[in-house]
């Protein structure tokens, strides 16, 4: 797989500017959606999926995912997936960062 253009920033919500570069990543499997991110050692994955067609199956939406870079664990789904929309996504995505963010920093 490799990426495509068109990414979409994330703001860090700690006035640093853009944490994460959402970007489109191209699958062989035609209509696969499929974004990744990483951000202060963690990585970030949102895909949509539907209930038939190409893709991962499940209810209609788009699931967000996080996992940490530096740990051998498996990825955790973000709360409220699937979402609606690709921007609810990417904002679970951006509060979930926060909140790992802070939790490094021991607030």
């Amino acid at each position: 797989m490799r990426a495509a253009q068109g990414a979409v920033g994330v703001e860090d919500g700690h006035g640093g500017g853009m944490a994460m570069q959402f970007t489109r990543v191209v699958s062989p499997v035609e209509d696969m959606e499929i974004w990744n991110a990483s951000s202060d050692g963690f990585s970030f994955v949102i895909s949509y999926e539907s209930r038939g067609g190409p893709g991962f199956h499940g209810p209609p939406g788009y699931v967000a995912s996080w996992r940490s870079l530096s740990l051998n664990m498996g990825a955790i789904r973000v709360s409220g997936s699937p979402f609606k929309t690709l921007a609810e996504a990417e904002e679970a995505c951006k509060a979930t960062l926060g909140y790992l963010a802070r939790d490094l920093d021991g607030e």
